[in-house]
């Protein structure tokens, strides 16, 4: 009876031995069904904490647009800090209501005046029937802006939802959208342009609202353009003359012996940015090595750096300026950049 005794004893030992291990096998199936299912969430949560280390090693925390952003930044202290003497101008285009001549003549002619084209401008605003930005932006105490630039800097870059955010998108000459929106976004407010680089349909590229800014032109402009007279608008040649007289320090009546330079699209849509906004953000800006022909310099089509060999634009001035601007924490890059 004993050893009977005894022997079931050591069996319901080893049965509950057996149960322990089975739910020891359990808890470690629970355990590791459930690491499993927040792995992803793990991964997505290093992931994104890497991806901040790896912005922030480059400079970039990739910023968003928003208003506690535009109040934190001290505007003036930035513009002060570009020691141009001169002040803010936020009127962008040209008025028919209060016509260049009536307050000062224009001593240069296109692109940097006027002189000489009054009669064609004339009639150029006395078709265009709105002179401003859209109202909401109009009003705002605080406007931040995107410009961004056509450089092959921004192909990849998944910028296209943060720079929609922004109140103004300014983009450049014909730099298509539709088909490049997860890296360039699909917002465009001011898509400005030298006429003679106008798309003959802005609509190929761009919202039918967008508002189309000419700068003046030393060559014909297309001679077919389908866009709408009243999203037209024309940049007064001061903006101009100023990113050429004192950002790039450009002679703008060169003498025979010096080589005729005009600033690009792109600088110029910068200086007009911080003129009109608080909050300036870059992106797409910057081209490769001179010496590299064949790199291409946008995030669209087959362009390289050959095209650009004999240009009427002074790339590494214009390269130091928007360096020293950036030093100067006046713009920000959305992306890095060399």
């Amino acid at each position: 009876m004993g050893d009977l005794i005894h022997e079931q004893g050591e069996q319901n030992g080893s049965f509950t031995h057996s149960r322990s291990e089975l739910r020891l096998k359990m808890s470690l199936k629970a355990v590791k069904t459930w690491f499993l299912r927040l792995l992803p969430f793990v991964l997505c949560f290093i992931c994104y904490y890497c991806s901040q280390f790896y912005f922030e090693s480059y400079g970039v925390k990739s910023p968003q647009p928003t208003a506690s952003l535009c109040h934190s930044f001290n505007s003036q202290r930035k513009w002060e800090s570009l020691t141009l003497n001169i002040s803010r101008k936020q009127d962008l285009f040209l008025k028919l209501e209060d016509f260049f001549w009536k307050y000062h003549p224009s001593p240069e002619a296109l692109p940097y005046g006027v002189k000489g084209s009054e009669l064609l401008l004339l009639k150029i605003l006395a078709v265009t029937s709105k002179y401003t930005m859209p109202s909401n932006i109009e009003r705002s105490d605080c406007r931040t802006c995107a410009v961004i630039g056509n450089g092959f800097a921004i192909k990849n870059s998944s910028l296209g939802e943060i720079i929609n955010k922004y109140d103004v998108v300014i983009r450049l000459n014909n730099a298509p959208v539709r088909g490049y929106e997860e890296d360039v976004g699909n917002k465009t407010t001011l898509r400005m342009f030298y006429p003679e680089s106008a798309s003959y349909n802005p609509e190929l590229n761009d919202d039918p609202d967008t508002l189309q800014d000419q700068k003046g032109f030393w060559k014909p402009p297309p001679l077919i353009w389908l866009g709408r007279p009243a999203q037209i608008r024309v940049l007064d040649p001061y903006f101009l003359r100023i990113t050429a007289r004192k950002l790039l320090r450009i002679p703008l009546k060169p003498t025979k012996q010096e080589k005729i330079v005009h600033p690009t699209t792109g600088i110029l849509a910068v200086f007009v940015a911080l003129n009109y906004c608080n909050v300036v953000h870059v992106a797409g800006f910057g081209y490769p090595e001179s010496r590299n022909y064949q790199q291409p310099i946008h995030y669209y089509g087959q362009e390289t750096m050959k095209s650009m060999k004999n240009s009427y634009h002074d790339l590494n001035q214009e390269a130091q300026v928007l360096k020293t601007l950036e030093e100067q924490g006046v713009i920000f890059y959305l992306h890095p950049h060399s």
